[in-house]
């Protein structure tokens, strides 16, 4: 019998063989093991105290008043954003009880680099139905796109929460600057709190001066989860999946493989819903331990991929060379940037690709350096000899082969 939907029409074919495959309806509520979901607070692990810090720094928005702006540091994977994002909806939600309008928005760095693209990001995410302000996706200044924020702000709200996640990755602190004294500099009356969100615990000595001065002291540092956090976090996620799916033993594998991993509980969450997929593309009804492997490289894959979008292509050449290098060579984990470029050079000659210049290939060595995709020292070679950098690639081989040239 055809499917149909209240209206009478047909079910498409084009995906009706993906959601009623065998082993389809593995997923019983799909959002919970979704990387951008932000759960209920009793769903959210060892991290109440750093809820409780954020909320004290930000609550005089409720009165109108102003609010203190904050720097979050930790690892990939520790709750910066989910803390940061669960406070802002709270914040938002009691304002609609006090009957105080306060604005939130979010902006990833990493994916909006600029300062003209990080303002019109925040301009969109604060926009409502009755605003009459718009920003559009080009044709405009950066002053105008700070004008038109600045009357939108003041237009619309009694207080406004703003976090930058991966602040690090903007090509000048001059938005965090900004936006953290326009109250000061008399750019609006309503007060604005921004919350900035970094991996990069020295960050703030890249930071200006007179953007320091602006955070203050309050800085926050998040500690990887431990192993029993972990587990407590995957368990709070078990029913995204019908019951009886996941086999006894994989939580409690994914969780130790997680805190072996620096304690990165966004791995781990991952590795849960990647497990889903796979079941259902493979027609499975049933999760087990055997499937956690393979579906990691896949995982991490895709994570590598996200961290490369958008850069250079030669980027991730550079990357697949110094992966060669490492498979090649079992017993040495650094390679000096010699070594580097000429693997580099040797895969281009293989595949048929222009290199690029030596001095380039150093730049984007520093780049991934700073993604954290290698990790770069400086060693001496011995007095009057000088110095030479070399990296270790911070990535399992076999997972960088994954990555789509």
């Amino acid at each position: 019998m055809e499917n149909r939907s209240q209206d009478g029409e047909e079910e498409d074919p084009l995906f009706a063989d993906t959601l009623n495959k065998g082993g389809g309806g593995v997923f019983q509520n799909r959002k919970l093991v979704d990387i951008d979901y932000i759960p209920n607070e009793d769903r959210i692990v060892g991290r109440s105290d750093q809820i409780q810090q954020v909320a004290e720094e930000i609550a005089p928005l409720l009165t109108g008043t102003p609010a203190n702006s904050i720097l979050i540091f930790g690892k990939t994977g520790t709750g910066k954003s989910l803390v940061a994002k669960h406070v802002m909806e709270r914040l938002q939600s009691e304002g609609r009880r006090q009957e105080t309008d306060i604005g939130i928005a979010y902006v990833n760095c990493s994916q909006t680099t600029t300062t003209s693209r990080v303002v019109r990001n925040i301009g969109q995410n604060l926009c409502t139905e009755e605003a009459a302000t718009n920003f559009p996706e080009r044709g405009i200044s950066v002053d105008e796109y700070y004008e038109r924020l600045w009357r939108l702000v003041d237009d619309q709200f009694d207080g406004v929460v703003i976090t930058l996640d991966e602040v690090d990755m903007l090509k000048d602190d001059n938005p965090l600057m900004i936006l953290s004294r326009a109250g000061e500099s008399g750019s609006v009356e309503t007060p604005i709190s921004i919350i900035g969100i970094s991996n990069k615990i020295n960050y703030r000595d890249q930071m200006n001066q007179r953007t320091k001065s602006s955070f203050g002291h309050r800085e926050f540092v998040f500690d990887p989860y431990d192993a029993k956090q972990l587990q407590e976090i995957l368990e709070n996620r078990r029913d995204a999946f019908k019951e009886g799916v996941l086999e006894q033993g994989v939580i409690p594998r994914i969780a130790a493989l997680a805190a072996k991993e620096h304690g990165d509980a966004r791995k781990g969450v991952e590795v849960l819903k990647y497990l889903g997929q796979y079941a259902e593309q493979n027609n499975k009804s049933t999760i087990a331990e055997d499937d956690i492997d393979q579906v990691r490289e896949i995982a991490e894959a895709e994570r590598l991929q996200d961290l490369l979008a958008g850069l250079p292509q030669h980027t991730r050449y550079v990357v697949i060379a110094i992966a060669l290098l490492t498979e090649n060579n079992p017993n040495e984990d650094w390679f000096r940037t010699t070594q580097i470029i000429d693997a580099y050079r040797r895969f281009c000659s293989r595949e048929g690709y222009d290199a690029l210049s030596t001095d380039r290939v150093r730049e984007l060595l520093d780049e991934i350096a700073f993604l954290e995709i290698t990790e770069k020292e400086t060693q001496h070679s011995g007095k009057g000899k000088g110095t030479f950098n070399q990296h270790r690639l911070l990535w399992k081989p076999d997972v960088v082969e994954h990555i789509n040239t």
